[in-house]
C-alpha cells in the first residue's frame, strides 16, 4: 500500500510546486511592470492617440463615400424620403437648424448656451470635490475621530449650498434654451409659411408635407426640447469622463482604467448593434400622429357635407384605421424598448458596476508606486473616493450610451423640420412635386406640365398662348390669349371644371404659369371675392378692413365714419348697433351672419380696398338684383375693373366683354353686348319652347289627318 500511497503526494507536491512557480512568475512580472509603468503608460497613451487619430480618419472617409452616394442618388429621390439615421445627412441638416436658432455668437442663445456650459463645469468640478469628501468623512469615521468627523460633515454640508443651486440653474438653463430654440425656429418658420403664398403652395401644389400644422406646432417644440436636454446629456457625461477618469488614474493607475474602457467599449458597440432604430420609430410615430389629426380636423371641416350624406359609419372607419395603425407601432416600440432597457440595464448597472468593483480594489491589493495604504482608514478611504469617482464615470458613461437614443429621436425631430424647411425654399424657387393622377400620363400634357411660362408686371392684364391647367393635371385650355385693360369688364363663363378657377388661381400668383405669358398688375391691385366669402374671427372693423390692421387703416386715411358710410350702402349700419361695442364687437361672425350678409360683408371690404381689379366668383348669388346693382354699380364707380365668374343674366349690362369657355379646351373672347345677347338669348329660349313643341303638334297633326280619312 505505500507505493500507492506516495503516488497522491507526489503528486499533490508537484501541483504545490507549480502554483508556486506561477504566483513567483506573476510577482516578478507585475514588479516589472511597476519598474517600468512610467514607460508603459506613455506607450498606451501614444497608442491610444494614434488609434483616436486612425477612427477619425475612418469615419471622415465613411462619410465622404456616404456624401457622394446621396449625391448620386439625389436626382433620383425627393428630399422628403430623408430617413431619419445618424449619418452625414443630420449632421447638415441639424447644422442648418442650429444656425438658425443660434444666429451668431453674440446672440442671447449663444450667451445662455455658455452659461449653461459653465454651470455644466461647476457640477463636474463640484462632484470630484464631493467624491474626496466622502472618502474623507469615511476615514474619519472609521478612525474614530469624531471632531473631525463633525467638521468634515459641516462643511459637507456647506459645499451642498453650491451643488444644489448649480444644478437648479442647470434645469433653468436647459428650459430656457428649449424655449428661446423653439421662439427662433418657429419664427423662422412663419416667415417662410406665411411669404410668397407658400402656405397656399405647400397644400396645393405639392404632395410632400401632409401636415405643416403639426410640424410647426408639436415637432419645432420636440425638437427644441430635446436639442437642449441633449446637450447637457452630451456635454455634461464626456466632461464627468474626462475629469473623472483623470481622477481615477492618479488614484488606481491608467492602466486600469483602460483595460476596464476596453470592455466596457467592447460592451457598448455589442449593445449599439443591437439597438434598434429608434430615430426611425420616432419619425414614423410623428407621422402617423399628424395623418390621424389630419383625419380628424378634415372631419371638422366637412363636418356638413359628411352628416347630409350620413358618411358617420364611413369616417368612423378611417378614423379607426389611423388610430389603430398608430398604436400598433406604439406597441411595436414599447415591445422593443422592454427588451433593449433590459439589456442596457444588466450591462450599465450590473455588468460595469461588477469592473468598477474590480478596478476600485486594484490599490488595496497591489502596491502602486508613490501610494502608502497603511491602515484600514487610508484603504477605505482609497475604495470609498475611488468607488464614487467610478460611479460617476460610469453613471457618465451611462447617460452617454443611453443619449443614443435620444440622439436618434432629436435625428427623427430634425428630419421632419429640415424636410418642411427644404420643401417650402423648394416651393419659393418654383419647383413642385405632386402626383397628377389625370391626363398628365400622355405625352403631350406630360409636357406641358414641365414647362414654365413667364409673368410680367403691368398695368394691364393680358394671357399670351397660357395653358390653363387643374390641379389633377388636366390640360384644360391648350392655349389661352386675351386682354383687358382698366375699364374693361370682363364676363366669365363655361361649365364647370373648364378652367375657371384656375384662371383665378393664376391671377392670384396662386398657381405657376406653366407656359406662355402672363401681364398683370402686382398681387395688391387685385382683389377676390369668392362665392363663400372667408369672414375670420375678430372685431367688426376687423371683418371690413381685413387683412389690413387699424393701424394700418388710419395710416391710409380711413376712420370708423368711412367705414360705416360703406356698410350704409349695402345696408349693413345695423351692425354697428348690434352690440354695446360697436366696432369693437369681436365674435365668430360667420355663425353671427347669413350667407347673404357675408357676401355683402365681403363687398363692403372691396370698398374699402378699391383695388384696380377685382374678381368676382358668384360673389352675388346669395343676395336681391336690387343689392346685386348697388354692388356693381358702386364698384364702377369707384373705378374697379370687374371680372366675374356667373350665369346669371342680370349681370349681363355690367360687362363690356365676354370670355367663354366650352369645357372642351376651346374659348371665345370678345366685346359683349348686353342687350343684344339678352334679345338673342330670349330668342333662342323662345324657339327651345317652340321645339320641344313640334313632336306634340306632329302628332296632333297626324291624328287630325285620320279623322279626316275617316269622314
Amino acid at each position: 500500500m505505500a507505493p500507492s500511497m506516495s503516488k497522491p503526494a507526489v503528486l499533490g507536491r508537484s501541483m504545490t510546486v507549480s502554483t508556486r512557480a506561477i504566483r513567483d512568475l506573476v510577482q516578478r512580472l507585475l514588479q516589472v511592470y511597476l519598474r517600468n509603468r512610467s514607460r508603459i503608460s506613455k506607450a498606451i497613451y501614444i497608442a491610444l492617440f494614434i488609434s483616436f487619430l486612425n477612427r477619425i480618419r475612418n469615419v471622415v472617409i465613411r462619410q465622404k463615400a456616404a456624401a457622394k452616394r446621396a449625391n448620386e442618388s439625389k436626382s433620383t429621390s425627393s428630399s422628403a424620403d430623408k430617413k431619419a439615421e445618424l449619418n452625414w445627412e443630420f449632421v447638415r441638416s441639424l447644422l442648418k437648424l442650429i444656425r438658425i436658432i443660434i444666429p451668431s455668437w453674440r446672440s442671447p442663445e449663444a450667451r445662455m448656451l455658455l452659461t449653461h456650459s459653465l454651470f455644466l463645469v461647476a457640477r463636474t468640478l463640484l462632484s470630484v470635490k464631493v467624491a474626496a469628501m466622502d472618502g474623507s468623512i469615511v476615514k474619519s469615521l472609521v478612525s474614530g475621530h469624531g471632531r473631525e468627523f463633525l467638521t468634515k460633515l459641516g462643511w459637507w454640508m456647506v459645499i451642498a449650498v453650491p451643488a444644489t443651486f448649480t444644478n437648479a440653474m442647470l434645469s433653468y438653463h436647459q428650459a430656457e434654451l428649449a424655449l428661446r430654440y423653439r421662439a427662433r425656429l418657429t419664427e423662422h418658420l412663419h416667415d417662410k409659411y406665411l411669404s410668397h403664398l407658400t402656405f397656399y403652395a405647400l397644400l396645393a401644389l405639392d404632395d410632400r408635407i401632409k401636415n405643416p400644422d403639426q410640424l410647426i406646432g408639436v415637432d419645432v417644440s420636440a425638437f427644441a426640447t430635446c436639442l437642449s436636454e441633449l446637450y447637457g446629456n452630451l456635454a455634461k457625461p464626456i466632461l464627468d469622463m474626462v475629469i473623472y477618469t483623470y481622477s481615477l488614474s492618479r488614484n488606481v493607475g491608467g492602466e486600469g482604467v483602460l483595460f476596464m474602457a476596453f470592455l466596457v467599449q467592447l460592451s457598448s458597440q455589442v449593445m449599439r448593434a443591437l439597438t434598434p432604430p429608434f430615430g426611425k420609430y420616432v419619425a414614423d410615430e410623428t407621422r402617423l400622429e399628424g395623418e390621424f389629426r389630419f383625419a380628424h380636423s378634415r372631419l371638422i371641416d366637412h363636418a356638413e357635407e359628411v352628416a347630409l350624406y350620413a358618411g358617420h359609419e364611413a369616417e368612423k372607419n378611417t378614423l379607426d384605421k389611423g388610430y389603430f395603425t398608430l398604436i400598433k407601432h406604439i406597441n411595436f416600440v414599447l415591445r422593443r424598448r422592454f427588451y433593449h432597457g433590459f439589456m442596457e440595464d444588466f450591462v450599465v448597472k450590473y455588468f460595469w458596476g461588477a469592473l468598477g468593483f474590480a478596478l476600485c480594489s486594484v490599490p488595496v491589493f497591489i502596491k502602486l508606486p508613490g501610494q502608502t495604504l497603511a491602515t484600514m482608514a487610508d484603504r477605505s478611504e482609497s475604495f470609498i473616493t475611488n468607488r464614487r469617482l467610478l460611479m460617476s464615470a460610469s453613471d457618465a458613461f451611462g447617460r452617454l450610451m443611453f443619449s443614443y437614443k435620444e440622439v436618434m429621436q432629436l435625428a427623427g425631430y430634425t428630419s421632419r423640420v429640415s424636410t418642411l424647411l427644404d420643401v417650402m425654399d423648394d416651393i419659393k424657387a418654383g419647383h413642385y412635386e405632386k402626383k397628377l393622377v389625370s391626363s398628365s400620363g400622355t405625352a403631350n400634357n406630360a409636357a406641358v406640365l414641365k414647362g414654365r411660362g413667364q409673368v410680367i408686371e403691368s398695368d394691364y392684364i393680358e394671357f399670351i398662348n397660357v395653358p390653363i391647367i387643374s390641379p389633377n393635371g388636366d390640360v384644360l385650355v391648350p392655349a389661352l390669349s386675351f386682354r383687358i385693360a382698366e375699364g374693361d369688364h370682363l364676363l366669365i363663363v363655361g361649365p364647370n371644371g373648364c378652367g375657371k378657377s384656375s384662371l383665378f388661381r393664376i391671377l392670384g400668383g396662386l398657381w405657376p404659369v406653366y407656359g406662355g405669358t402672363v401681364k398683370k398688375p402686382s398681387a395688391d391691385k387685385i382683389f377676390y371675392l369668392p362665392q363663400r366669402p372667408y369672414i375670420p374671427r375678430g372685431t367688426l372693423r376687423h371683418q371690413i378692413i381685413y387683412p389690413d390692421t387699424q393701424a394700418t387703416m388710419h395710416s391710409r386715411g380711413y376712420t370708423d365714419a368711412d367705414l360705416l358710410a360703406i356698410l350704409q350702402i349695402l345696408n349693413l349700419e345695423h351692425l354697428v348697433e348690434m352690440h354695446p361695442d360697436g366696432w369693437e364687437y369681436e365674435a365668430e361672425w360667420r355663425d353671427l351672419l347669413s350667407s347673404g350678409l357675408q357676401q355683402r360683408v365681403a363687398m363692403a371690404r372691396l370698398f374699402y380696398h378699391r383695388p384696380r381689379y377685382a374678381i368676382l366668383d358668384e360673389c352675388t348669388s346669395s343676395v336681391t338684383l336690387e343689392t346685386e346693382k348697388i354692388m356693381y354699380d358702386t364698384a364702377k364707380k369707384l373705378g374697379v375693373t370687374l371680372m366675374t365668374v356667373s350665369h346669371r343674366r342680370s349681370l349681363w349690362k355690367y360687362h363690356t366683354h365676354i370670355l367663354q369657355f366650352d369645357g372642351q379646351g376651346k374659348y371665345v373672347f370678345t366685346r359683349l353686348d348686353a342687350e343684344r345677347r339678352m334679345r338673342l338669348e330670349d330668342e333662342k329660349e323662345e324657339l327651345e319652347v317652340k321645339l320641344r313643341q313640334v313632336p306634340e303638334l306632329e302628332r296632333r297633326l297626324e291624328e287630325l289627318t285620320g279623322e279626316k280619312v275617316r269622314a
